[in-house]
């Protein structure tokens, strides 16, 4: 009773109180590969889920060199943008009992990646606490309303139909 009159709900407690399983890290940007390796070092129990980043030697080599041992590490390839950053890895997280995850990127794509994951990851009850990586120059950021509405959108309509935006219309395309 005296949680509601704060305005507070006990699912927003007990989602503050959620502590994250694994690290998401979106690709993009060699920056964000460097930051998450210094970030897996001070948290040594979560494995590392890499999507779509830079080129597996140079990610092997940045997440060796801070001592980050090999079994950490997921590093997964099938996504394209933003969206299926999400949407390719977010079964594999609930299919290994996965609730809540750090989620690392850009500070100027931060806005973008919290919305989708928000939709992708809480569609299966995964929580994700964001974690920006300071960005340079400054003028990247942030990124426009209208890619956040976008691909708000394409997350939405993966959530109803199991289908992103692109690939719904390369399927239309190739019928």
């Amino acid at each position: 009773m005296l949680l509601l009159v704060l305005g507070v709900t006990y699912k927003q407690i007990q989602s503050r109180l959620q502590q994250p399983q694994a690290v998401l890290v979106l690709g993009g940007a060699p920056e964000r590969e460097v930051f998450a390796a210094e970030f897996a070092r001070q948290h040594p129990n979560l494995p590392i889920w890499i999507s779509s980043g830079s080129p597996i030697e140079y990610t092997e080599w940045v997440f060796s060199n801070a001592g980050i041992p090999s079994e950490r590490i997921h590093v997964d390839y099938r996504a394209e943008d933003t969206v299926t950053n999400f949407t390719t890895l977010v079964d594999d997280l609930n299919a290994r009992g996965i609730h809540c995850v750090y989620l690392i990127t850009s500070d100027y794509h931060m806005r973008r990646a919290q919305v989708v994951g928000e939709i992708v990851l809480g569609s299966r009850g995964i929580e994700l606490k964001p974690v920006s990586v300071p960005s340079t120059p400054p003028e990247q950021w942030p990124e426009s309303m209208g890619k956040v509405v976008r691909d708000a959108a394409r997350a939405v309509l993966w959530v109803a139909t199991g289908r992103t935006g692109s690939s719904l219309g390369r399927t239309l395309v190739d019928r």
